[in-house]
């Protein structure tokens, strides 16, 4: 608003009436100057004509009747548009409910998904085990995990059980010395479920009833791959079995045993021979270094070998032929030679 145009209001105000040209003569200004400041605050709602008197004079109006009267139709508009996002919302949370439910079935027949969160991957998993009809089979490095998720874990499983749904689990031969693990394997005694342990397992896995599995998610470390397509389920229940096959069985009482020391040295000589490091080797069985070294130093002593180097050196030697070196040649010459007489194994 201009000077001119408050000083015009102030005169108004103060007279109660206005007449433009008695205006311009007490402001000293060109009458047309005047009459554009009274067209002004008349559009403003702050002037308007007297009634019943001839043209040109005015009565001011108190500011806040010509606020209201000037925000009406504002305050109509802001109204009508927020109805109209109302509406848009209202839609959109329809469309919302909508693609929720289409997700959720997508999930139950996408043959491949990736999940996030452990939240989320728990409550998959806890669904397939819930709804699991013939067999649950898992493949693990150990029973390991927070003290939450394992009870978790063990009612859903034992629910199963109870169902009469066979369970079978494959851990490493480390996970025997853990104490979530032998836990676990006394609570599962009495319910005919199995485990097995084998040197080095192949990966982790949890398949329901040949329908779903659930493995890790190779770009996220905190996800998982859901896997529905029939082949591709029945192709890790046969690498399952493969490895179950040629497991050892685990049992309250029987935790550790002279079989299962031969066979974490078969696998570390195996690893050696690939030109793994201590740290790497220990890592891939789930065992300490201190023990992963142990064990080495035992291989040695039972080949009489000064240095890793004449272990490979006697390794060879014994196998009779470079051309023979496989896993299965080199097995059974570590298993000979840490098994014979006089050994501690």
């Amino acid at each position: 608003m201009s000077e001119l145009e408050i000083e015009v209001f102030r005169l108004g105000a103060h007279q109660g009436t206005m007449e433009v040209g008695a205006v311009a003569r007490q402001l000293g200004l060109p009458v047309e100057a005047v009459r554009d400041a009274t067209d002004r605050l008349i559009a403003r709602h702050l002037l308007r004509p007297r009634p019943g008197a001839p043209e040109g004079w005015l009565v001011p109006v108190a500011p806040e009747t010509a606020a209201a009267v000037a925000l009406t139709p504002v305050e109509r508009s802001l109204r009508a548009q927020l109805a109209q996002v109302e509406e848009i919302r209202a839609e959109f949370t329809s469309l919302g409910s909508l693609y929720a439910e289409i997700q959720q079935e997508r999930r139950h027949h996408s043959p491949i998904e990736g999940v996030h969160g452990e939240k989320a991957i728990v409550e998959l998993i806890d669904d397939a085990m819930i709804h699991a009809e013939e067999e649950i089979l898992v493949c693990d490095t150990s029973r390991a995990g927070s003290a939450g998720l394992l009870e978790r874990a063990n009612a859903r499983e034992s629910y199963a059980i109870r169902r009469g749904v066979q369970m079978r689990t494959l851990y490493q031969h480390a996970a025997r010395h853990e104490g979530a693990t032998q836990e676990y394997i006394r609570h599962l005694d009495s319910t005919g479920a199995q485990v097995r342990t084998l040197p080095e397992v192949f990966g982790k896995l949890v398949l329901v009833d040949q329908r779903v599995a659930f493995i890790p998610h190779g770009d996220d470390m905190e996800g998982e791959v859901v896997i529905r397509d029939p082949s591709t389920v029945r192709y890790l229940r046969v690498v399952f079995e493969h490895s179950w096959a040629q497991a050892t069985p685990l049992n309250p009482g029987h935790f550790g045993t002279p079989v299962i020391s031969a066979e974490a040295k078969q696998a570390i000589v195996r690893l050696l021979t690939e030109g793994m490091k201590d740290e790497v080797i220990a890592r891939r069985l789930g065992i300490s270094l201190r023990t992963c070294q142990k064990h080495i130093a035992e291989i040695m002593d039972a080949f009489r070998a000064d240095s890793r180097f004449q272990l490979g050196y006697l390794i060879r030697a014994r196998l009779g032929d470079a051309r023979k070196l496989s896993k299965t040649t080199i097995d059974t010459v570590v298993f000979d030679a840490v098994s014979a007489p006089g050994k501690d194994t």
